[in-house]
């Protein structure tokens, strides 16, 4: 769509990103360092006989150790895939199917994305055991009943280290902890956290994490499954082929992808803290701005186990789509956009215990790194009188 003023392209949409957890813009350094591999050092990494392969396999391997820094691992650990979904997959039926015979048992939560409860359903098809735990009301792991749950018949548990929607932060240590007394690997999605909270994998004791480039403000397509080598992980492929990546992602790695995933790694590991700092600054400005001048606003999720960014709000009497609708200069979600098209409650907040009218009334706000202040106050003046104008509507009617 043209700028009626200059004729130029208008590349970005009216109004204020509050979505940052659905996916963040790329960020221009990161943009900056990949354009080189799409047109002047564009070799195949894998073509291991002169001199333009030898250049995309060091960026590549530069890219690997960038990321590996980042989450506390060694680079060869670190797979790459094209994102959280295909490293959610991979990791879950990787392990599921390579212990099958002595440990036919996969548990995860009932708050756990779209691709993991997928993955485990497909699983329980094949024939293995599954459960899927119920959370608390805040929408934490309950440790005991996972404690009780878990056995030395269990492959694999996998339990997300940040909701994506309620953007609570798991107790990682403590799950990894109950894994290994019983010698069941522990599978994180680590896509909402990566880049946004402090993880090593040496410490936390996690055997598998999923990646995903384009939450931390890398590109889309790209991702990593981390794969702990001591005590060594065993998973079965997925994808036939070449053999690249350990055998475990067949296929040519796409070199200016990796690069970009491995500088966004670098940034935030440069700048995570003060970022926080930042952010969280801001998400408190949108919070007291919206609660200063509404009543009947509840916060869905534990109040402070959460990441900086993350606000999922209901507003008494308001129906959540109805106020999406209402808000068209700010870009905010009802739910996770892997489910965007369902007309139904998220099931998240169903999984947390909350009645359906909240359910039906709560919303997602992501800050983000290239939100400003100025945004933030544009979104409050939006958003309360939006709730305001659809509670008179909705009293009116009810008249």
């Amino acid at each position: 769509m043209a700028d009626k003023n200059n004729g130029k392209p208008n590349h970005q949409p009216p109004g204020v990103y509050l979505d940052n957890q659905a996916t963040t813009a790329t960020d221009p350094r990161v943009v900056e360092a990949m354009l080189p591999f799409f047109t002047e050092r564009f070799g195949n990494p894998h073509s291991t006989h002169h001199a333009f392969g030898w250049d995309a396999e060091e960026a590549v391997e530069k890219a690997r150790g960038q990321l590996a820094g980042l989450i506390g691992a060694t680079p060869r650990e670190v797979i790459f895939t094209s994102g959280a979904t295909e490293s959610n997959n991979l990791a879950i039926k990787g392990a599921a199917r390579f212990h099958r015979d002595k440990r036919p048992h996969v548990v995860t939560l009932a708050t756990e994305h779209k691709c993991v409860l997928e993955s485990v359903r497909h699983l329980e098809r094949e024939g293995h055991r599954v459960d899927i735990l119920p959370v608390k009301g805040d929408g934490l792991v309950d440790l005991d009943l996972l404690a009780e749950t878990v056995s030395e018949e269990t492959a694999v548990v996998s339990v997300m280290a940040v909701n994506n929607e309620i953007g609570v932060i798991q107790p990682l240590a403590e799950i990894a902890a109950l894994c290994r007394a019983k010698g069941a690997y522990f599978h994180c999605d680590a896509a909402q956290a990566v880049g946004k909270i402090p993880l090593d994998m040496a410490a936390l004791g996690i055997d598998l994490l999923s990646v995903s480039g384009h939450k931390f403000y890398g590109p889309k397509g790209i991702g990593a499954l981390y794969v702990r080598r001591r005590p060594r992980v065993r998973l079965e492929a997925m994808i036939d082929g070449g053999g690249q990546e350990r055998g475990l992602r067949s296929g040519t790695l796409p070199t200016p992808l990796c690069v970009g995933l491995g500088q966004a790694a670098e940034i935030a590991a440069a700048e995570m803290a003060d970022e926080e700092a930042r952010i969280s600054a801001l998400k408190t400005r949108l919070l007291e701005g919206i609660t200063g001048r509404l009543q009947g606003v509840l916060l869905n999720g534990h109040a402070t186990q959460r990441i900086a960014g993350n606000l999922n709000l209901a507003f008494e009497g308001v129906d959540a789509e109805a106020l999406i609708k209402a808000l068209p200069r700010l870009a905010v979600s009802s739910g996770s956009a892997c489910t965007s098209t369902a007309v139904e409650p998220s099931y998240v907040l169903r999984a947390l215990g909350l009645p359906e009218e909240r359910a039906r009334g709560s919303i997602r706000l992501a800050v983000g790194r290239f939100n400003s202040a100025a945004e933030i106050d544009r979104a409050v003046e939006d958003l309360v009188a939006a709730v305001t104008r659809l509670r008179k509507d909705g009293a009116a009617a009810a008249e």
